[in-house]
């Protein structure tokens, strides 16, 4: 028996450009599994590789179709959601994004047993600080990152929800080769190293205030 992880988003979640082993939710798996006191490890109970619904390219609206489409069964240990830079990309409203927004953690929250402890938003990174963003308007790319990581914060308020901000340190090196793939865009696995860092910590905290 062991304890299940279901990763719901995009390409930040899926890890475009890098081997599986290193996206976040499977660094994060291996954090947990390390730490017997978090994970149940010290009585045999370990992390199955997580489950994970998410594909580079991917709105709120098409992650919402996917999760119909897996007719997932049963519920998860850990949830965590990251969704929203594709809606930014494309120049959809946040008003539309709140409402969408809103609703996935609803369902995440339901495949967690309806324990909001076991979720875990994290937040937007800010591509506008990448090389690929060159000859873009960074300024306002980063302004309306803001206000969609701000709407998800607010919303995870409302739901008793962890969010986690990896846009702040994400926007320190997100524009260094050795924290992006080969596009130029997405996060590199010492990018997700952190990632996985921030969540395993949030995750360890909620646990030892359970205790």
């Amino acid at each position: 028996m062991g304890l299940t992880y279901l990763a719901l988003g995009d390409s930040y979640t899926i890890g475009e450009g890098v081997l599986p082993e290193d996206n976040f939710p499977s660094q994060t798996v291996r954090l947990l599994n390390a730490d017997p006191g978090v994970s149940g490890a010290g009585e045999g109970i370990t992390f199955h590789e997580p489950v994970i619904i998410a594909k580079t390219g991917w709105t709120t609206d098409e992650l919402d179709a996917a999760i119909d489409e897996a007719a997932l069964k049963g519920t998860f240990d850990l949830v965590t959601l990251l969704i929203g830079v594709n809606n930014q990309y494309r120049g959809r409203s946040v008003s539309e994004y709140k409402v969408q927004f809103d609703h996935l953690l609803q369902r995440a929250i339901g495949f967690a047993g309806n324990k909001t402890n076991r979720v875990y938003v994290l937040s937007i990174p800010d591509w506008g600080v990448t090389p690929f963003a060159d000859g873009r308007d960074r300024n306002e790319i980063a302004r309306m990152i803001d206000e969609y990581n701000e709407s998800a914060r607010t919303i995870c308020l409302q739901h008793q929800v962890v969010f986690i901000d990896i846009t702040t340190d994400q926007r320190k090196n997100g524009n260094q080769p050795e924290f992006l793939v080969g596009d130029q865009l997405h996060p590199a696995k010492k990018e997700y190293e952190k990632w996985a860092s921030r969540l395993f910590s949030a995750i360890r905290k909620n646990h030892d205030n359970e205790q």
